[in-house]
């Protein structure tokens, strides 16, 4: 076993893939029972199985990486809703910003102005301003006006420099502030495209898996094709209808439950036509070995011929006839033989679909097992 560690999701599919190949590989390469085509559409379909439950997997952890993803999506909405908010405000701060700065240029302005007329257009010195004011009291009034102007002025400028330094901090603030949320919001938009990408890898493994179920159930429809086809010849005669009716005396325990449900007396799948033709030999009172795990219908004369059961191409009642055409055969019970050499015959799953019928057939191209 690996040891234990942190897997991701990812990982842990590959694993188990891995351990689904190899059990597929190991199921069909062993030894089944006689009847082998079912055996290899039920390794098919198990298969199919345990992809489709992988898959399901794979799916849930689709639907956990979309909600994160849509979480992460809803967090950079509302990010990015302040964001803009933020650089809304950032931008009237700097207009106020530089609606101070124009206001402190236009009272420096004025006071220079003001400056020039008191001090420079007048060209006076302080000895001729005293000179010509009527007394010393209109001096010392001019001069507190002049000093009472440009005061006012300074503290203005003052004024208009400390809201100018308060907004400057405010957007210096505001500045830190969005930068934060701009990185924040990267990051989000980075965490958002790694589930995006996982979610992409996700979506292709399921798509992977979808093709290999697919490919699996093409197989096993080609498998039944093949066999159908190469019974056609047995399948003309008469039929039960649809549902699991028995026939032949087979018993009820086999015949009256799902097809390949149940292994049999002679270790083979329950509702096929070398389940039931072994049921018949047994029945009959003759030795029927247990042939279990030996291979398909289409090798049961060479297993009979190494058990030392005579095989040839004359019917009896009473044999079991084989035709070894299509990938797995199939196997037959003679029931009696005509004057004409034809035979009439009776079986199970002649049409794959484990049901019970009986036809009248040509024996040419048959092998007969004398037990």
């Amino acid at each position: 076993m690996p040891q234990k560690q942190t897997a991701s999701p990812f990982k842990r599919v590959r694993l188990g893939l891995m351990v689904l190949a190899l059990a597929s590989l190991c199921s069909l390469g062993a030894v089944t029972h006689a009847d082998q085509f079912d055996d290899q559409i039920n390794a098919l379909k198990a298969q199919n199985n345990s992809t489709q439950g992988l898959l399901n997997g794979l799916e849930s952890q689709a639907g956990s990486y979309q909600d994160t993803i849509n979480g992460l999506q809803s967090q950079i909405d509302a990010l990015q809703s302040q964001i803009a908010a933020n650089q809304a405000q950032q931008a009237a701060l700097q207009q106020q910003i530089t609606d101070a700065q124009n206001k402190i240029d236009q009272q420096k302005k004025l006071m220079g102005e003001v400056i020039k007329a008191m001090y420079v257009d007048g060209q006076m010195s302080t000895i001729e301003e005293l000179a010509t004011s009527k007394n010393l009291s209109d001096y010392v009034d001019q001069e507190e006006n002049r000093t009472a102007v440009q005061n006012k002025i300074d503290d203005l400028i003052r004024q208009i420099a400390a809201l100018q330094a308060q907004l400057q901090k405010q957007k210096a603030e505001l500045d830190e502030l969005v930068a934060n949320e701009q990185q924040q919001n990267a990051q989000l938009a980075s965490t958002e495209s790694q589930q995006q990408g996982l979610l992409n890898l996700n979506e292709a493994q399921q798509s992977d898996f979808n093709n290999q179920i697919s490919a699996n159930s093409g197989k096993i429809a080609e498998l039944r094709r093949e066999q159908i086809a190469a019974n056609a010849r047995f399948s003309g005669g008469s039929s039960p209808g649809s549902g699991p009716t028995c026939g032949g005396g087979y018993p009820a325990k086999w015949c009256e439950v799902p097809q390949d449900s149940v292994i049999d007396s002679w270790g083979m799948y329950n509702r096929e036509c070398v389940s039931y033709t072994a049921f018949r030999v047994a029945e009959s009172g003759r030795y029927m070995p247990y042939w279990g795990g030996v291979g398909n219908a289409n090798q049961w004369p060479g297993d009979a011929q190494s058990a030392g059961i005579p095989v040839d191409s004359n019917p009896r009642a009473g044999d079991v006839a084989i035709s070894t055409r299509g990938a797995f055969g199939h196997a037959m019970y003679v029931e009696s033989v005509n004057g004409n050499s034809t035979i009439n015959i009776s079986q199970y799953n002649v049409n794959l679909d484990g049901r019970y019928s009986t036809n009248t057939i040509s024996p040419a191209g048959l092998y007969f097992l004398h037990f």
